[in-house]
Parts: structure tokens; sequence; C-alpha cells
């Protein structure tokens, strides 16, 4: 069984949370860009200290996967796409984040599997 607070995916996930939560500090935004950025990101990096606490949660990597859709597709839906870097930072940090959620899962499946055989 995997112990908490070990899974590198999950840890990624935190580093890219972080990331993109900070990053209106340092790349030009419009009010929607940076609430977006600052909320996803902080949800982010939540689900990933969660998901390293408790690493047999499976459905905390599912989740993970669609906070990192809904961050790629952000920049279209609240019309910052005229926002380069912004934009830039939804889509590479969208995408980074659905592939550590779903590199992630199979650590998840089989530490879920081992609680959940009788000891």
């Amino acid at each position: 069984m995997t112990k908490a607070w070990t899974r590198w995916q999950d840890w990624a996930e935190v580093a890219i949370g972080v990331l993109v939560l900070l990053s209106p500090l340092v790349v030009d935004t419009s009010n929607a860009a940076m609430w977006t950025m600052i909320v996803l990101g902080a949800l982010i990096a939540i689900d990933g200290l969660v998901d390293l606490a408790m690493p047999a949660m499976i459905y905390g990597e599912y989740v993970q996967m669609v906070l990192g859709a809904l961050l790629f597709i952000s920049p279209w839906v609240m019309s910052y796409t005229d926002m380069t870097a912004a934009s830039w930072v939804s889509w590479v940090g969208g995408v980074l984040t659905v592939a550590a959620g779903a590199l992630a899962m199979p650590a998840a499946n089989a530490a879920h599997s081992a609680a959940a055989q009788p000891h």
C-alpha cells in the first residue's frame, strides 16, 4: 500500500496548483482570468494535498483531472485567450494536471485495493 505523503504525482499536482495560483502576480490578466487562475490553482493544490494525505482515495484523481480540464478550457470560457501568457499558463497547467492525475490513477487503485482487503 502507498504511504501517505509519498506519491510524486500528487506532489506535482500541488506544485502545479501553486504555480497557477501565483501566476497572476507575474502575467498580465483580466479580473476574470486572475480569479479563474487563483480559484482553480487553489483547488488543484488542495486536492493534491488531500490525495497525498489519503492515497487510497481514487475519486480524488478524477477530481484532479476534471480540474485540469477546466483549467485548460478556461481561456475560452472566461474570454482571456488574447492574454497570451495567462492562456499558456492555463493550457500547460491544465494538461500537466490531467497527466499527473492520470499517472496517479494506477497507484491510487492499488492503494484502494490494498485498503479494501481484509487483514
